[in-house]
């Protein structure tokens, strides 16, 4: 198995895109990783694709990227993986390169939310992947299913709605200096506790906003990294667990079993563990996930979330950075795009160039968890080869 490396990376801003459909976004995206790469690339280099995209009413969607992007004649994948296509995209155009069937792959993620004919998305998927005798009729889409967890774990732990609001707080002020985020604005504990409930625990500033967007990543074998750049990000690891879907099966609602398998697939293929991260983008789609999944990921004891928040750790600034791009929270939740822009972020906070550095940044984790809670994916990235 040879060891694979990112050496470009690009996203289009995570927006409401109205005026832009898949086919504009696309090429947005695929342009901007392109002139990221140090020394260049040429299209023509790229030898397959994979496409995370979870919906779209522009046709199909391999063709669609292959068309916008002039990708003729190579393999374009589409995967579908919930809420963990992006970083699922990206695990299996590193086993294509690892394996030594490709030397350079391209990994696109895009969707558009937004879009009014597909506005129903998260409906009509959501009503697959559940008990459709039970979930579906009781109206359990996203903030609804996930809320059901977080009522369990703040009822179970020290944690209270005041330290999702911490979470909320911390990631809108992460996002004001992205200029790719969707919600560039900073709100207070006090806005975010006093905001119309959507569904309990979550109040309107818990929840992740609706968005289109497009990112992509350059993915290549050792062999070939220093033609295109002298300053690599390796994937180190990868992992892609899965769990009981329907909330009636689940032993335990304050967990995310996926997740827990997830990272210790990652972390054992990297040779690391949670305490070697530097920075994380964690998936926090409503806010009381994203200390959930501090938990499962390893970065705090059982029931000891909380504590992270609290001591400001998770900010920039702090000792564990968590979200610095903003998060799914305001960067914004394209699904097909959100694990690949997780993954932009980590290679620009890997080589120095983030807007919101973590200073002496050497090992980055990106997280997704979906479906409704029952698959998760995964990807630890380093500066260093490993």
């Amino acid at each position: 198995m040879r060891r694979v490396a990112l050496v470009g990376a690009g996203m289009t801003p995570f927006a409401e895109h109205f005026d832009l459909g898949l086919k504009d976004l696309l090429p947005m995206a695929v342009t901007e990783c392109e002139r990221s790469v140090d020394k260049g690339v040429d299209r023509s280099d790229v030898q397959a694709a994979w496409f995370g995209e979870l919906t779209t009413t522009d046709g199909f969607p391999s063709g669609i990227l292959a068309d916008s992007c002039g990708l003729d004649d190579i393999p374009v994948t589409r995967v579908e993986n919930a809420c963990a296509t992006g970083n699922d995209a990206l695990r299996n155009a590193t086993f294509a390169v690892a394996s030594g069937h490709v030397d350079v792959a391209l990994v696109v993620g895009a969707d558009k939310v937004r879009e009014s004919s597909a506005r129903s998305t998260f409906w009509e998927w959501a009503g697959m992947t559940r008990d459709m005798a039970w979930d579906y009729p009781l109206g359990l889409v996203a903030p609804a299913n996930f809320a059901l967890h977080v009522m369990r774990y703040l009822h179970e732990s020290p944690a209270t709605r005041e330290h999702m609001a911490m979470v909320a707080v911390k990631n809108h002020r992460h996002a004001v200096s992205n200029p790719k985020a969707q919600l560039r604005f900073e709100i207070t504990v006090e806005q975010a506790l006093n905001a119309p409930m959507v569904v309990e625990p979550f109040g309107l500033y818990d929840c992740t906003p609706q968005s289109d967007g497009a990112a992509a990543l350059l993915v290549v074998a050792e062999d070939v990294a220093d033609r295109y750049t002298d300053r690599p990000v390796w994937v180190r690891g990868v992992g892609l667990g899965l769990d009981r879907v329907m909330h009636q099966h689940k032993v335990d609602m304050t967990t995310f079993p996926a997740t827990v398998c997830a990272a210790r697939q990652a972390f054992a293929m990297a040779g690391l563990s949670p305490q070697d991260v530097d920075v994380a983008e964690v998936h926090d789609c409503f806010t009381g996930v994203e200390l959930i999944s501090y938990e499962d990921l390893g970065f705090a004891e059982r029931f000891g979330a909380y504590k992270l928040v609290e001591s400001a750790a998770t900010s920039v600034g702090g000792s564990l950075p968590v979200n610095p791009s903003g998060g799914l929270k305001a960067k914004g939740h394209p699904p097909g795009a959100t694990g690949v822009a997780q993954c932009v972020e980590l290679f620009e906070q890997l080589r120095g160039d983030a807007v919101n550095q973590v200073e002496g940044a050497r090992v980055g984790l990106a997280h997704n968890i979906g479906g409704p809670t029952a698959v998760s994916a995964v990807t630890v990235l380093g500066a260093e080869r490993g």
